[in-house]
């Protein structure tokens, strides 16, 4: 579904992303998780269209998406959630979530996504007629999951969702990303909670300073000692008789 080959992206002539190459497969959620800095974002701006790559190539469903705006890639599918929700805080919860029905794809059964929408998420259902600021994150959060609902993404870029929630939202964050997914949704998920990201994903990347340095299963990258160490934040690893490392075991 998603080929990007050897991509570059600068900022003031300094490098961003230093040839990066990874895919996305239709049906998976793909997870691609690093040091902050690492060039997570910038990899999903270049997607979406929000930044020009120096060079290398960008491919959605066999097509080349250079010099698309991202308007266009959003017409195709590409919905970008982007770190920090973004809502519109004036504007209520509705009018947020039929602002994401703006494509003409996404108008097409208008109301019955807004209705699906507010049957998975029945807090937002109960504060149609808020304003976004009156929000707490977790509501804004879902606010913003909705409102690329309404888009009707076939290729859906998380950025950060679960940055600044509470543990209990955190994993409401990914009952919706299974959500999604259920849906027959293709997830990228850019996540400084790695753990979080691995656990939901078939596959992931690990980008350091703007280069892909490790690519598994989700399962594998999760139970590697240098995902652990380096971005799970445990150094305790157990070895067993065989001379194997074991995760340790999670508390209760």
């Amino acid at each position: 579904m998603l080929r990007i080959e050897n991509l570059h992206v600068d900022y003031d002539r300094i490098p961003a992303l230093r040839g990066i190459s990874m895919d996305v497969r239709a049906g998976e959620i793909v997870a691609l998780i690093g040091a902050n800095g690492a060039g997570k974002s910038t990899t999903l701006k270049a997607i979406s269209g929000l930044i020009k790559p120096a060079a290398g190539k960008i491919e959605f469903n066999d097509q080349p998406t250079a010099g698309f705006a991202p308007e266009q890639l959003v017409e195709l599918g590409i919905i970008h959630v982007p770190e920090g929700r973004r809502i519109f805080p004036r504007l209520t919860v509705e009018e947020n979530l039929k602002v994401g029905a703006y494509a003409a794809r996404a108008r097409i059964g208008e109301k019955a996504t807004i209705d699906r929408v507010y049957e998975l998420f029945p807090r937002l259902a109960e504060r149609r007629k808020q304003a976004g600021a009156s929000l707490s994150g977790g509501e804004q959060q879902m606010l913003a999951f909705g409102r690329a609902m309404m888009a009707k993404p076939v290729l859906l870029l998380l950025d950060e969702p679960s940055l600044g929630l509470a543990p209990i939202l955190v994993e409401e964050v990914a009952s919706a990303i299974d959500r999604f997914h259920d849906g027959g949704v293709t997830v990228l998920l850019v996540e400084q909670n790695a753990e979080l990201a691995l656990s939901l994903a078939t596959r992931g990347f690990v980008i350091e300073t703007g280069r892909i340095v490790l690519t598994d299963t989700g399962p594998n990258l999760l139970n590697n000692p240098k995902v652990w160490t380096s971005y799970l934040g445990q150094e305790d690893w157990e070895v067993t008789t065989g001379g194997e490392h074991r995760a340790p075991a999670a508390s209760n």
